[in-house]
């Protein structure tokens, strides 16, 4: 199956030079480019992407909002690129919806493999980068409230409520099954649930969700510690 990406980037060479890249491999198809972000979110509505590559710094829209605006429309994966290295950066992308963040010195096999990674339904950052990115932004002394407990959360079966306790630190589905003594099979189903029953794209959404929820808290002990 032939991956279709639209290419977002106000510059003209990056952006060309992305697609060019994209391209010519054989599974990838490059549907659309566009130079700001309205014209991103334009474009997946016309030509319905399975992956967006998004700059973050765009005129009349930005990334980020162009992200927002698309994960609620559609859905298209976003991977968000930047000349930035920043984690505000990060964790504002994946909080509005993004599955990815690259920065834009990314080598040529690094983007494709980005690509393929989310059109697939993964996440484009390890569960434990986004753990630390979250403890960073979900801190205490960054809230000007308390989370509320998330109403959604009740729809969990017990297991399921560990099983996003164990994402939220940072555990692969193997380290998973062993802390729950399960097959990775019976993860993979928990962790599908948990996803379903949320509303939630993928694994870095289920770190955020269980941090913002208050389900989980910087600094806490592992499950059963």
């Amino acid at each position: 199956m032939t991956i279709r990406v639209v290419v977002a980037d106000d510059q003209e060479l990056v952006r060309s030079g992305f697609s060019m890249i994209l391209d010519v491999q054989p599974d990838i198809e490059v549907v659309a480019e566009a130079g700001d972000g309205a014209e991103a979110v334009e474009a997946v509505r016309r030509h319905s992407p399975d992956v967006a590559l998004l700059d973050i710094r765009m005129p009349r829209l930005d990334g980020i909002e162009a992200c927002r605006a698309i994960s609620a429309e559609s859905g298209c994966r976003s991977v968000m690129l930047t000349t930035f290295d920043s984690d505000a950066y990060v964790y504002e992308a994946l909080h509005a919806g993004a599955s990815g963040f690259l920065l834009k010195d990314v080598r040529r096999d690094d983007l494709v493999h980005a690509v393929r990674v989310v059109a697939r339904g993964d996440s484009l950052l390890a569960p434990s980068v986004a753990r630390r990115l979250v403890e960073e932004y979900t801190r205490p002394a960054r809230r000007e409230t308390a989370p509320r407990p998330d109403p959604r959360l009740d729809a969990l079966t017990a297991r399921e409520r560990e099983t996003l306790l164990l994402l939220a630190r940072g555990l692969s589905n193997a380290e998973i099954a062993a802390e729950l003594v399960v097959s990775d099979h019976t993860v993979k189903t928990h962790v599908g649930n948990v996803l379903a029953k949320l509303g939630l794209r993928d694994r870095i959404q289920a770190v955020i969700c269980a941090y913002e929820s208050g389900l989980v808290t910087a600094g806490s002990p592992p499950l059963g510690g």
